[in-house]
């Protein structure tokens, strides 16, 4: 078997400074999947850009190295030659599809360029060929998706478009940077399995870069392991999991949600009772203003919270679980009632509702959006105080830094900015600015979505802290369902916008009594398992 692709002692530095990838190399050979794995700022991403030269040459240099596709050093070829081999021999699937399909374009029109610019094909022609690769990569109805854009298709779709681009013209080389994130379970395995399956009819070798090491132990032949831009180990895929050489891999590999939740205490009433909730959204207005018809995107769902519990709500995407969060703070109308303890909020008006959001707080799933550029960190953690909690300036100031040092973070860090923080940072700023007004209930929407597991773990390890000391109520929105399973004492599960199943999560995740929830379990745990054997299933600790 001889190598695709070969890093020979690649270093890269941005603006001379100290290089983001340090004497990497090793290889990848025909038909194989090679993992490049390690946390966020480990150099993955990089060196798979500089493969096809995609970084910003003027802010870039490349002070040794080469990076060889069956030989050539790409990293001295020309823009002629790249363009040649860009799409056509090596293509790429990029870490995030949203912003990597252009928005003002169709996916026929995104589609068919690649093939008119490698292969001179145009009309009929690339129209067949589209279509025929929406169909390879699992779109139902491809002919009704040709004219859709990219703010028209689902994650899932639209990652599976990005995967027909990269597919177009049968390149031997396809790199995949984090092709699954943020992606529901169910759509992840479909991706994988996709690809895999695509592979073997190809013949593709294939750098498959990812922070998820259960997809890798599934997926992948060999593993790279990066930190800090240096490889620290190397090996077969299962060899690296029984035994790891490194501290740093078996850090990684150690950083599955741990553990199972504490137990709540008998003497806990409920705290929230939600029955039979409804949120509708109009879809479209006839020229007269009227509705023309309704989406019902959650349909009469009812639970209960304890004092210290947490629910885990679950569910793919669009199934409404994000809605019903908003709908108890208000956040988006619905109907049905709402009761906090021995008080009605359903029927409350915005401005009557006001001082119940200081007992009911919300963390929104993306931290960098949620948080405001302009305002430094103690100004955002004290916001909330200025509106719900008036003091005097001392007081205020006092509260955030007993709000940050609750969370982990420096409370001289109060005085910088969002930008200057890492995402795990930042997603501990979120929740110092709910846990300042020291709430009863905090929404955790997608708190972990799109963080590596180490700090995953880490925020799961805070928000059981927090939890135990203050008696705090959770309400948590994923669908990582092995993160749920960490902190959940109880587990609703949605699809649609209905009830699957509802009650203790220990008990579902080990004897599920729908369909549905044992696709999403095995969808979840499949991963655990080697290469060679099946998913453990569901009750795989």
């Amino acid at each position: 078997m001889s190598d695709v692709l070969e890093f020979d002692d690649l270093t890269l530095s941005f603006r001379n400074s100290e290089p983001a990838v340090d004497g990497l190399s090793f290889a990848v050979g025909e038909g194989e999947t090679v993992a490049l794995v390690g946390e966020s700022g480990s150099g993955k991403s990089v060196s798979a850009l500089s493969v096809l030269r995609l970084l910003n040459e003027t802010q870039v240099s490349y002070p040794r190295g080469a990076v060889r596709y069956r030989g050539e050093n790409l990293l001295t070829a020309s823009e002629t030659r790249l363009r040649q081999i860009r799409g056509r021999s090596i293509g790429m699937i990029f870490q995030e599809p949203m912003t990597s399909l252009n928005p003002l374009h169709p996916v026929e029109k995104q589609i068919t360029e690649v093939l008119e610019v490698h292969k001179g094909m145009r009309g009929a022609r690339a129209r067949e060929r589209c279509l025929e690769l929406l169909h390879l990569v699992g779109i139902p109805d491809p002919e009704s998706r040709l004219a859709s854009y990219p703010h028209q298709l689902s994650g899932g779709q639209k990652q599976r478009v990005m995967i027909a681009m990269a597919l177009a013209n049968e390149p031997e080389l396809l790199i995949a940077d984090e092709p699954t994130t943020a992606l529901d379970v169910t759509v992840q395995k479909q991706v994988l399995e996709l690809l895999e399956s695509l592979q073997r009819r190809f013949g593709m070798a294939i750098l498959l870069i990812t922070h998820d090491l259960s997809i890798v132990r599934r997926y992948a032949q060999r593993v790279v392991v990066m930190e800090h831009g240096r490889k620290v180990e190397e090996g077969r895929t299962e060899q690296v999991f029984t035994t790891p050489g490194h501290p740093y891999t078996r850090k990684l590999l150690d950083s599955e949600p741990p553990g199972r939740p504490p137990a709540v205490a008998s003497r806990h009433g409920e705290l929230l009772t939600v029955s039979d909730l409804r949120v509708r959204f109009p879809l479209g207005k006839t020229l007269f203003g009227r509705t023309r018809a309704w989406f019902d995107a959650v349909k009469g769902v009812s639970f209960s919270l304890r004092q210290g519990e947490t629910l885990g709500i679950v569910g793919e995407s669009g199934s409404g679980k994000t809605t019903i969060g908003h709908a108890l703070l208000k956040l988006t109308g619905s109907d049905g009632e709402i009761r906090f303890q021995d008080h009605r909020l359903d029927h409350l008006n915005q401005k009557s509702f006001r001082p119940w959001r200081r007992r009911i707080q919300i963390v929104f799933q993306d931290p960098f959006g949620s948080l405001s550029p302009r305002m430094s960190i103690g100004e955002i953690v004290g916001e909330g105080l200025e509106i719900h909690a008036p003091a005097t300036e001392q007081e205020q100031e006092q509260r955030v830094i007993r709000a940050l040092e609750d969370v982990g973070l420096d409370p001289d860090s109060r005085h910088r900015y969002p930008h200057e923080f890492s995402g795990g940072q930042r997603q501990r700023v979120a929740i110092a600015r709910a846990l300042v007004l020291q709430p009863d209930i905090i929404v955790l929407d997608e708190p972990t979505s799109a963080l590596d597991r180490t700090v995953q773990k880490q925020v799961i390890e805070l928000l059981r802290e927090l939890q135990s000391r203050y008696g705090l109520s959770y309400l948590f929105i994923s669908h990582d369902l092995a993160v749920v399973r960490a902190v959940s004492h109880q587990l609703l599960v949605l699809r649609s916008g209905e009830v699957m199943e509802y009650g203790p999560a220990e008990a579902i995740f080990q004897a599920p009594t729908t369909d549905y929830t044992r696709e999403l379990l095995s969808a979840a745990f499949f991963y655990q398992a080697s290469p060679d054997s099946p998913g453990p299933g569901p009750t795989t600790n």
